[in-house]
């Protein structure tokens, strides 16, 4: 992206709203910012050209499919070699080298991830481990019919693709497909999102804070979205005894003011940031986890009715 085109204001909120849910559609974006649905087109296709926006795609949380996760950051950059490694514990949901020299992964287990821990912590020698913590069982819905899945692994392809063209495609009526959607949407371990690129955003740098929390995590989420909401790029993610918030300032000033103003709220007993350099994410393992629940005598098919 050249010096002229820099992302400005309406920019990083179509991109936040579409990090969010990019299922809304383009007018519903617009209605939400003043602005009409051609713009927030031309604007999303302007960030597409300038690869900011570099696909659209799912993310399924592992407990949805009942699958733990566990959450490793590491020294080094070499992605080949941290992929090599994490592959010895689970299969790898995400990695994202950031600025400073260290990569944030998340892994797909199964069994016991507090023996997974050890594991990793044992097999893995040619990177070092500088903090592993699983995610707290989130209460997520799980119960995903064959149904679901079918046309999850269509979406997959394409999240933004229309209800016509999936109901075409699965042979289920367009009824069935908006409600499994629906139920889709509604679920916290599923988002429609998309991927970009921090590194061609000019004029605005996305970072993430790792909170680490004692007390009520809860209350202090709503104490942090009263207070920082303006500037989430996308929803705060909850762990064990942790808060992430995804956000963006215009400039390294606004972004140190940022993360000072976190720590010194009530519960937040340290605050951690991290400038994304790459975000990648593997959908092998959901892939492989839909295949395997496809034919899971507990998953029934619901048959649609016009």
């Amino acid at each position: 992206m050249k010096e002229g085109d820099k992302l400005d204001n309406l920019d990083i909120k179509i991109l936040s709203k579409l990090l969010n849910n990019c299922r809304e559609s383009d007018r519903q974006i617009g209605k939400g910012l003043g602005i009409s649905g051609g713009s927030v087109r031309a604007r999303i296709r302007k960030m597409e050209n300038a690869q900011v926006i570099e696909k659209f795609t799912i993310k399924v949380d592992p407990p949805v499919l009942g699958l733990g996760v566990l959450y490793i950051v590491v020294t080094g950059q070499n992605i080949k070699e941290i992929l090599e490694q994490i592959s010895l514990v689970g299969n790898p949901f995400f990695v994202v080298p950031c600025v400073g020299g260290v990569t944030v992964c998340g892994i797909v287990a199964k069994g016991n991830l507090d023996e997974k821990i050890k594991l990793a912590n044992k097999l893995m020698k040619d990177v070092r481990v500088l903090s592993i913590f699983e995610a707290e069982n989130p209460g997520f819905d799980s119960n995903l019919t064959k149904t679901d899945l079918e046309i999850l692994e269509q979406l997959l392809k394409d999240p933004r693709e229309k209800i016509e063209n999936i109901s075409k495609m699965t042979n289920f009526s367009t009824k069935t497909v908006t409600r499994c959607i629906e139920k889709l949407n509604e679920n916290d371990g599923v988002q429609f999102t998309l991927v970009y690129n921090p590194a061609k955003i000019k004029g605005f740098i996305p970072h993430a804070i790792l909170t680490w929390i004692e007390g009520n995590l809860k209350e202090t989420l709503k104490k942090m979205e009263k207070k920082f909401s303006e500037s989430f790029l996308q929803i705060p993610f909850i762990a064990k005894n942790q808060i992430v918030l995804f956000m963006y300032s215009r400039d390294i000033y606004d972004m140190d003011d940022l993360t000072q103003k976190v720590r010194i709220i009530d519960n937040v007993k340290s605050a951690d940031l991290f400038i994304p350099k790459k975000i990648t994410f593997l959908n092998k393992w959901l892939k492989l986890a839909i295949a395997e629940s496809k034919i899971s005598p507990t998953l029934h098919l619901l048959y649609q009715t016009n």
